[in-house]
């Protein structure tokens, strides 16, 4: 199909997709339970850092992170004491275990009290993409004292790595959606230098509709994927993550 067909297309699966009812079934219905905008970002952080795996799985456990912190992140965030890291202690998602999820509350406390907030490290965007300011956000993030191994749950575009997961969460936070799924509620970030969230369904879908050449899934391959979606609208790129996605889970394209 020429690009005035595969944009239609892809349009049309986006409204199909991008609908409220997409809610009930993606681990972005955590922070959705939320309305203070702290509350939403840390929710949203979290439920993003562990979509890997079952999706169900997800949901699950990033409804017990939310149950450990008493249904109030951002007040457990900035208050929470020694003792009450210690419910913390029989938590695992995947790879994602006790000390992980303690170094993230230290991580974030550590970025409201002296960095402003997350989105204060979004806001100053260079060459039209946040993929630099990512990997500033993962540097600031372990300011802290941390193990390691933890640095994993967070990953380098400059690394080349695609960054899935952090991708999505911007996604969350900035995109302008009229019917409600993304939240839009870091207005000071332009949702035209996100990147798509690029996984193995994106991925494969990208490839099938010459959206992407590159067989990786990696930054050089969001990079391209960026580039090719942004053609076809310049201002909300990532709306075509719904269609991308869509078509690959829900309808094995």
């Amino acid at each position: 199909m020429n690009q005035s067909e595969l944009k239609s297309f892809l349009d049309e699966k986006v409204a199909l997709y991008n609908r409220p009812d997409f809610i009930e079934s993606d681990p972005i219905q955590i922070p959705h339970r939320f309305s203070l905008k702290e509350d939403i970002e840390i929710a949203g952080f979290l439920s993003a850092t562990i979509a890997w795996g079952n999706r169900k799985m997800i949901i699950n456990n990033a409804s017990k992170m939310m149950d450990l912190m008493g249904s109030s992140p951002y007040d457990f965030v900035m208050s929470h004491s020694t003792e009450q890291l210690q419910g913390f202690d029989n938590f695992v998602h995947r790879t994602f275990n006790a000390t992980d999820f303690r170094t993230f509350m230290a991580g974030l406390r550590h970025i409201y009290t002296n960095h402003n907030g997350l989105e204060s490290l979004f806001i100053n965007v260079e060459n039209n993409s946040v993929q630099k300011n990512i990997s500033d956000f993962k540097k600031v993030f372990f300011e802290i004292e941390h193990e390691q191994r933890t640095q994993k749950h967070i990953s380098d575009p400059l690394n080349n790595s695609a960054a899935k997961r952090i991708n999505m969460f911007l996604r969350w936070m900035v995109r302008k959606d009229i019917t409600g799924v993304d939240f839009g509620i870091w207005k000071q970030v332009s949702q035209a230098y996100l990147s798509c969230p690029l996984d193995v369904h994106s991925g494969n879908v990208a490839r099938k509709l010459r959206l992407l050449n590159r067989k990786q899934n990696d930054a050089k391959a969001v990079l391209e994927l960026d580039t090719n979606l942004r053609i076809l609208d310049p201002n909300d790129p990532t709306k075509y993550d719904f269609a991308l996605f869509g078509l690959g889970v829900f309808e094995g394209f």
